[in-house]
């Protein structure tokens, strides 16, 4: 731990995939500061790019533990703390977790998985006053994408996307802080965000078009 002009600031190396690690994450928390305001489910893997019909099982498995499981165990065990405190859960399911999209269905599945879990607990703590924030960001520039796997499980290297055009982290973090401030309990990000989910839930057939269309302009495109 050390101490900056702003504060202390503790580093506990985590396997979030290690429900021991994640336990000890939070004890070492609690050691160091007495209590937790806000949980930031934000740890996750790559995305990937391959049909169901090709990919190597081991990729989804991998994608729901660390998408979504790491999320459940941290949770779990820093919901004590955090009633206490009033504080806040917050996931990041993106706009994945409400849309579909071919050729990420391990990716999107953990997506889906996080929605409808902080949505329940959110349901289920709603008299004790506990704050759930669900972001869904747009694309957001980051190397993840480079990250991404193919149906073996290898890093795909190059980004699909334009990262140019995507929304800026720093963005897309100031956004979240304020909407925590504000105990506001769903985010979508972008115009074009928001554009698409509404198209999607009112007009599937549409917006199934609009994404075979897009994906189809990516390198080394399936579909």
């Amino acid at each position: 731990m050390r101490l900056g002009k702003r504060g202390a600031c503790l580093s506990v190396k985590t396997d979030v995939q290690n429900i021991n690690d994640c336990r000890r994450l939070i004890e070492k928390t609690i050691e160091s500061f007495d209590k937790i305001d806000i949980l930031i489910n934000n740890a996750g893997i790559s995305s990937m790019r391959a049909n169901f019909e090709e990919l190597d099982l081991k990729v989804i498995k991998e994608r729901m533990d660390t998408n979504f499981f790491r999320m459940v165990y941290c949770t779990k065990f820093a919901m004590p703390y955090l009633i206490m405190q009033k504080g806040t859960i917050i996931g990041m399911p993106s706009i994945t977790g409400l849309t579909p999209l071919p050729g990420i269905t391990g990716y999107k599945a953990s997506k889906h998985a996080m929605d409808g879990f902080l949505n329940t607990l959110r349901l289920e703590n709603q008299s004790k006053g506990l704050p759930v924030l669900i972001v869904h960001p747009n694309f957001t520039t980051s190397n993840i994408r480079k990250l991404a796997l193919d149906k073996n499980g290898r890093p795909q290297i190059n980004s699909p996307g334009n990262e140019a055009k995507m929304m800026a982290a720093k963005k897309v973090v100031q956004i979240i802080a304020f909407a925590t401030l504000n105990r506001e309990k769903d985010l979508v990000l972008t115009h074009e965000g928001k554009l698409f989910v509404w198209l999607h839930k009112n007009f599937p057939g549409i917006s199934d078009c609009i994404i075979l269309n897009e994906m189809a302009k990516e390198p080394d495109a399936k579909f």
